[in-house]
């Protein structure tokens, strides 16, 4: 999570990283290990970047690493052996405290070898220069300071000031995150907002992939459920999109080419729906069939959604939807079901049953 955090910043913010370590805001593009002559041995923690005289090699710690010193070794002899004219600079950047001596470890030797490299302690930094550059905000409540949440409101201040949305937000959220090592989940929530955060394309990465790490437990919970949730809805879309291909291809069988008009309303159907049309095209003779079985599922529909709404009072937008994706065999249980139930909450525990039944029959 920190590696990637920090590996987006450095991307991003190339120059203000350049400008802190290099002395000068150069132009720096990323360099892929890909293009070293092998394999790296952790892509996740390595970001090599290049101008067209240097090559800035970082590597961001949240914890000592004993192997650090043969990893900075082992990628400056790689760099050289496909650059070998350009100067290379090696930084390690350690996150947060610790006792480890392994933190001011900066050579690697071996009898007849030796290899120096570079090592920042952020909580050894002065903040200053970490307030002045952009790119450096994220880093700056891990610098020097007896008082980090202070120094986070500083930061959060900086943030407002920044004129771009999508820069705001994106530092916004690396700030939150690189701040959970130091600081409560509830003090930061409190200091930085959520709705920007949710804004930068560092929490669509983490939600997208369903990462049980991020800014607090309470958002980890929500992208491990989000991610859970789009594990199901894929599961889900890809039994519908197998099931609507086998229906399609029984149709252009049995009833001939179908208009766009009505293949578009075949094509929209649930899951529940294809199957059910599945079993039905069989009696079909020619395309007339289809149309009727159709207009009776759009017309049935209609029927249970008014007595819903008589009956319940109010039905909500997702009620009628959760209705429009229903089959005729289910609408026809729902309309004998219905007769008991009180409120919604009596048809929303219907569907839950309902999936549940055809999550079990689904199982191998």
């Amino acid at each position: 999570m920190f590696d990637t955090v920090c590996k987006f910043l450095v991307e991003t913010f190339s120059a203000d990283f350049a400008t802190w370590l290099l002395g000068a805001p150069i132009a720096l593009t990323e360099l892929s290990p890909a293009e070293l002559s092998l394999e790296p041995i952790r892509a996740d923690a390595l970001i090599l970047l290049q101008s067209p005289d240097t090559i800035l090699h970082l590597e961001f710690q949240a914890r000592p690493d004993p192997t650090m010193a043969f990893r900075m070794i082992d990628y400056r002899l790689r760099v050289y052996r496909r650059f070998p004219h350009k100067a290379m600079r090696q930084v390690v950047i350690y996150l947060t405290p610790t006792q480890s001596e392994a933190v001011y470890q900066t050579t690697f030797e071996v009898p007849g070898t030796r290899h120096d490299f570079e090592v920042v302690r952020l909580w050894e930094q002065p903040s200053a220069l970490f307030l002045n550059q952009t790119g450096l905000l994220p880093l700056a409540p891990l610098t020097q300071t007896d008082d980090p949440a202070q120094l986070l409101r500083q930061v959060a201040t900086e943030i407002d000031t920044i004129g771009d949305r999508r820069t705001q937000s994106n530092v916004a959220a690396s700030a939150a995150i690189l701040a959970g090592l130091v600081l409560d989940k509830s003090l930061i929530q409190q200091i930085l907002r959520r709705e920007l955060m949710q804004e930068s394309v560092i929490y669509r990465e983490i939600k997208a992939e369903g990462w049980q790490e991020g800014l607090q437990e309470g958002l980890q919970e929500g992208l491990q459920e989000g991610r859970q949730e789009g594990l199901q809805e894929g599961r889900q879309e890809g039994r519908r999109q197998e099931a609507l291909a086998l229906v399609l291809r029984l149709l252009s069988r049995r009833v001939g080419a179908l208009p766009e008009a009505i293949r578009s309303a075949v094509v929209t159907l649930s899951l529940a729906q294809i199957e059910s049309l599945g079993e039905a095209l069989l009696e079909f003779t020619d395309r007339s069939d289809l149309q009727t079985w159709l207009a009776q599922q759009q017309q049935r529909q209609a029927v249970i959604v008014e007595q819903l709404t008589t009956q319940l009072a109010t039905l909500s937008p997702p009620s009628v939807a959760a209705v429009q994706a229903l089959s005729l065999e289910q609408l026809a249980e729902l309309q004998v079901a219905l007769a008991d139930w009180a409120d919604e909450s009596d048809f929303i525990a219907w569907l839950q049953a309902q999936a549940e039944t055809d999550d079990s029959d689904s199982l191998p």
